[in-house]
């Protein structure tokens, strides 16, 4: 992938063609939407979308002799550089649909992977990038490319068979990944002691979670007037930031973090690569759920969340849902009120719809949020009884 590099020297962003197959899954998009997304925010330019419909993914080319055919034919007609799939190929899948299209071909997975290492600015996000990215190429060495072959022996083997490319290829990329996941524990050790020393100052902390694009960093910037960067497009901003949100002098010290959006299906890799910035949702006293009402899709997507938060641990922290983007809603789906209760993966959580381009709405989270910080600070004195039912306002 090099559109990040064609969109550096200004150069024409490559064309691509998007290619989705139903095999009969609960979410298939068929209109790719969020896969064009993906790949604009990568830098390419969809050219045309291809969606079929199979039983199961046939083993050699994903999608079947036809229909690579046609992806072939529509590929040369609009001069695309590059096919993208909305799932995951396997490296033998990956590498015949190569040799069958005659392009480069990718999946969801690289994709956000390519999203990732451009947007990753702190020191923290860019080894999380490369662990996940190692980890990719790490199941791709497969023969793919043609470098991937035996070497001759070298001095004092007497000319026997050496190590192949491949094998020399796969332990230089595990060596990586060991040297990078040593260095991404130091990282979370540093957080460990930030993060203890904010228990000790009896910090109620509170983490910003939700899919991407769902609006987090600016909910994040209008409560606590920071400049974090925001924009409306799809994982904006990879790298957690904490600041201090003053809630009245009642609700003790508050810990507001921004961190990294989800997204259907995000690879496992990225989800272990990722684990010190999540850890700041594994470990807070209190999620914030920002969710897009604005989009139909938003009742996935919040199952979407739930499944990430249950796969790191976090499925059993006490949420707040911030329904979100309230003045794209139209007149006729406002809400009643702006503060209500509803059921969230088997509870019952508050609920407050706010626009955090407006700031409607805002005033009622701060009072949900300070209610919170005070039920934890009785908690923790041993006044409030269960801190876990405290939490929910």
């Amino acid at each position: 992938m090099h559109a990040a590099a064609n969109a550096e020297s200004g150069a024409t962003p490559p064309g691509v063609i998007l290619v989705g197959v139903d095999l009969g899954q609960p979410h298939f998009d068929p209109t790719l939407a969020e896969l064009a997304e993906l790949a604009r925010s990568a830098g390419f330019v969809v050219l045309d979308r291809v969606v079929c419909r199979r039983k199961a993914p046939d083993a050699a080319l994903f999608v079947g002799k036809g229909k690579a055919d046609e992806i072939q034919a529509l590929a040369a007609a609009h001069g695309a550089r590059e096919v993208l799939f909305d799932q995951a190929l396997s490296p033998a899948q990956q590498r015949n649909l190569e040799r069958h299209l005659k392009l480069p071909v990718n999946d969801r997975v690289l994709l956000i992977l390519n999203i990732f290492a451009q947007r990753a600015r702190s020191h923290e996000g860019k080894l999380q990038v490369e662990l996940a990215r190692l980890q990719y190429l790490q199941t791709r060495l497969v023969r793919r490319w043609t470098h991937l072959e035996r070497q001759s022996g070298g001095i004092g083997l007497r000319g026997g068979p050496g190590e192949t490319q491949i094998e020399l290829d796969r332990r230089m990329i595990a060596e990586a990944i060991q040297r990078t996941r040593k260095r991404l524990e130091l990282v979370k050790r540093q957080r460990n002691t930030q993060r203890r020393q904010r228990q000790r100052r009896g910090t109620f902390d509170v983490s910003l979670v939700g899919y991407t694009n769902a609006g987090k960093s600016t909910l994040f910037n209008a409560l606590v007037k920071a400049r974090a960067y925001a924009a409306d497009q799809l994982f904006a901003t990879l790298d957690t930031t904490t600041r201090q949100l003053y809630l009245g002098p009642e609700a003790a010290h508050v810990s507001l973090s921004d961190t990294v959006g989800f997204i259907r299906d995000l690879p496992h890799t990225l989800v272990e690569a990722f684990s010190a910035t999540l850890q700041e949702a594994r470990e807070a006293d209190l999620l914030l759920h920002v969710v897009d009402v604005a989009n139909p899709q938003h009742p996935e997507q919040i199952e979407d969340v739930l499944r990430v938060l249950r796969d790191i641990g976090a499925g059993d922290i006490p949420q707040v849902l911030v329904a979100n983007k309230l003045d794209a809603l139209p007149a006729a789906q406002r809400p009643h009120a702006l503060r209500d209760q509803m059921e969230l993966d088997g509870r019952v959580v508050t609920r407050v719809f706010v626009s955090a381009l407006t700031g409607e709405g805002l005033p009622e989270l701060r009072a949900v949020l300070a209610e919170a910080a005070r039920a934890h600070r009785l908690a923790a004195a041993g006044e409030g009884g269960d801190g876990a039912q405290l939490t929910y306002p």
